[in-house]
């Protein structure tokens, strides 16, 4: 078995949020809603649309937990344009709905999930359909050991059944379970009220506010806070 610091060595698997800590969702959302919103005003930003776009995947998402992702994304996208005022068509919102597999990974995501994989198990828990998720599965170039989408939980995270249905899992196989998160809002909440230890990892570090994810409202602190998914990897293995 390969060695680990001490400070992570209790832990035998790792469940993972994929779109913002694997994937970089902000910049495969943007590369759609951008260029559609400055059609009316060239002068927003990414970030400004994707803070309006994080409410209204929430909101969707809270309200219809059955939606499948793609339908989620198309539907938030018609909200950001109706706060716009400016009605968003079929062809944008489909676009945006299947947008998932041209989402890049992050540059660190491969390299550190097959270090981690040599020490841990791999689990992914997020907020996506199967089919979806394969493709980005695809870019992520790795093998996990189980995944565990909102589809198959029938519920959006935060919602707490989708953590529920996670360490039951863990239970049944007698892993000694740490979540990987970027979203403290999406993750880090509910992972702390399920008992889970959690890791932080901030890809927003060198930037204010939260954005593609709705501020947590809470003040909730997650054991441990990395930069970066390579960061963590060098720590734990």
């Amino acid at each position: 078995m390969v060695e680990t610091t001490t400070e992570f060595g209790e832990y035998d698997a790792l469940s993972f949020d994929c779109y913002g800590t694997l994937i970089d969702w902000e910049t495969g959302i943007a590369a759609v809603i951008g260029p559609w919103a400055r059609r009316f005003d060239a002068a927003l930003t990414d970030e400004q649309l994707l803070v309006t776009y994080a409410a209204e995947e929430a909101r969707v998402a809270r309200e219809q937990p059955a939606l499948p992702y793609p339908d989620v994304l198309a539907e938030a996208f018609r909200g950001v344009g109706e706060r716009m005022g400016h009605p968003v068509g079929d062809e944008d919102a489909a676009r945006l709905g299947a947008s998932v597999p041209d989402w890049p990974a992050f540059g660190d995501s491969h390299d550190a999930l097959m270090a981690l994989r040599r020490r841990f198990k791999l689990i992914i828990l997020s907020n996506v359909d199967r089919e979806s998720f394969e493709g980005s599965r695809r870019r992520l170039g790795v093998r996990f050991d189980h995944v565990i989408t909102a589809q198959d939980v029938g519920s959006y995270k935060p919602a707490q059944r989708n953590f529920d249905v996670l360490t039951g899992y863990a239970r049944g196989e007698g892993l000694r379970l740490l979540h990987v998160a970027q979203s403290v809002f999406h993750d880090h909440v509910p992972a702390r009220r399920a008992g889970l230890p959690g890791v932080w990892i901030n890809r927003r570090h060198d930037r204010p506010g939260w954005g593609a994810t709705p501020d947590p409202g809470l003040p909730v602190t997650p054991d441990w806070e990395f930069p970066s998914l390579a960061a963590f990897a060098a720590a734990a293995t």
